[in-house]
């Protein structure tokens, strides 16, 4: 079960051993929030935390056995429990068998090979409670209820699709850039693009849609200079890359699209903001089809030369880059 579906259950079941498996500390962190109000009443006196580095068995057993001053369970979580896992796993197996009553033992790791038989025995007797990242619609969904649910807020589906590639993975960076955005829009219930814009990455992130837009609008001079200003505010060449591919995939996309529809339908069916789709127009106009059908190599070459593909200077590789998608 991923802790998105566990989060959204109403009244899960709760078996006297837990493990929360993956890196998402923004997930942990409500899970076990989540925990402390099922099984405690949302009354931490009878939490006990322990560091899975230092913690021993003789020790968490104790503890599960010991009787709640404070209510009728207890719960033990240990935190980063890979090591204790492995240097207990027989223990851990006979616990399943015969488990405390009144207790429940939470294990936080970071993963839980399927094969072994800890991850078998929480299968049939416990909960394994998925801490991994979100991706693709998982992440969308999970964005728009966090939104809505703790900030009154809706995204529009341009600012939702920005958002999503300038903060990547990290679950707990999107609750902070959600709040910094909704006391942004204040007043309103919608969070725009503009405010996605403006708001999250600072002025590195806006410095690289004009980047992006110059390139697009043929004013290769404007371009290059913004180029200038990342580079020399010490923004990563590969960071800047992925700027520029979340802008010209669309238009790829758009341009292979148009070979069986109109370009109107093209431009919205691959995600092209709205208010560009006038800007875009023009872009391949001027360009012309051999060019635009050719936006997918262009990025893709980018790509492996600053992985190592190509032995020009990385500055020249990206002059090189937004040369060739400004058509010039």
């Amino acid at each position: 079960m991923h802790a998105t579906e566990f989060l959204a259950d109403l009244q899960p079941t709760l078996p006297p051993v837990i493990i929360c498996v993956g890196t998402q500390w923004k997930l942990r962190q409500n899970v076990l929030a989540r925990l402390i109000e099922l099984a405690l009443g949302g009354d931490d006196a009878s939490l006990t935390r322990l560091s899975g580095k230092s913690a021993e068995w003789p020790n968490v057993k104790d503890e599960l056995s010991m009787v709640s001053m404070w209510g009728d369970r207890r719960l033990i979580v240990i935190e980063e429990a890979d090591d204790f896992v492995s240097k207990y796993r027989g223990s851990i197996e006979k616990y399943f068998e015969q488990p405390a009553k009144k207790s429940i033992l939470v294990l936080e790791v970071k993963s839980l090979p399927k094969t072994t038989r800890i991850a078998k025995l929480c299968a049939s007797k416990g909960l394994e409670v998925d801490c991994s990242e979100l991706k693709g619609p998982a992440l969308n969904k999970w964005l728009t209820n966090l939104a809505k649910v703790q900030f009154g807020k809706t995204l529009t589906r341009e600012a939702l699709a920005l958002l999503v590639e300038l903060v990547g993975e990290d679950l707990g960076t999107y609750e902070q850039e959600l709040s910094k955005l909704s006391s942004y829009a204040g007043a309103r219930t919608q969070i725009e693009l503009e405010d996605v814009r403006s708001m999250v990455g600072g002025w590195t992130t806006e410095t690289t849609w004009s980047m992006t837009d110059a390139a697009r609008d043929g004013q290769l001079a404007r371009s290059l200079e913004c180029l200038e200003d990342l580079l020399r505010a010490n923004e990563a060449p590969q960071k800047l890359l992925g700027g520029i591919s979340f802008v010209y995939r669309k238009l790829a996309i758009a341009a292979e699209l148009s070979r069986s529809m109109p370009l109107p339908q093209a431009m919205k069916e691959a995600g092209v903001f709205p208010r560009d789709q006038g800007a875009v127009e023009a872009y391949f106009r001027r360009i012309g089809r051999a060019r635009a059908d050719r936006l997918y190599q262009i990025l893709l070459e980018a790509d492996l030369g600053l992985k190592g593909g190509s032995k020009l200077p990385e500055r020249i590789q990206m002059e090189r880059l937004l040369m060739q998608l400004s058509g010039k």
